[in-house]
């Protein structure tokens, strides 16, 4: 079994870009308006809040993108994203595939789920993560519609839940 030490796999800081290889197929697809979890050298958007501007307390409007803190918060920025969704906006997410918790039944299924091939290199780490993404899509159900499927050599995404319009999984 593999051995998942701080050498291998650690990190001092929560704040690490979003690879190019995920970010730039969505945007293209979304037009993202607003990059909720940043800092000033890894923003996506002209538009964006930092660790230091709360984004959980920030009025999270029109379509914006998150690669939140993967720590025990996680939650809060989900049920952030989900009421943003409910009011109109749409959130796109990148999160760990921790298809094993509550959050991930409560909350994630709700929306469309796309599993990211392999292990992405985050910033200049010399490994990918040792978990499975997955972006989820926060978004009114009546908006919710077919995502395109992509080559299996891409390492971009493909959709594998997309709950219909008027139900939650």
């Amino acid at each position: 079994m593999a051995q998942f030490n701080s050498n291998r796999f650690g990190s001092q800081s929560v704040e690490w870009a979003t690879p190019e290889s995920i970010y730039r197929p969505l945007d293209a697809e979304f037009s993202f308006t607003c990059d909720l979890a940043a800092t000033s050298a890894n923003a996506k958007c002209a538009k964006f809040f930092t660790k230091e501007d709360n984004s959980l307390l920030q009025s999270w409007e029109g379509v914006c993108w998150l690669n939140p803190p993967y720590g025990r918060d996680l939650p809060k920025w989900l049920l952030k994203a989900e009421n943003s969704a409910l009011s109109g906006n749409t959130v796109v997410c990148l999160i760990p595939a921790r298809t094993n918790t509550g959050w991930w039944h409560d909350i994630v299924m709700k929306f469309e789920v796309r599993f990211v091939r392999g292990r992405p290199r985050f910033n200049d780490a010399k490994h990918g993560l040792p978990f499975p993404l997955a972006v989820v899509v926060f978004r009114r159900p009546a908006n919710i519609k077919e995502a395109p499927i992509t080559s299996h050599n891409s390492p971009m995404l493909f959709a594998t839940h997309i709950p219909e319009a008027g139900t939650s999984a």
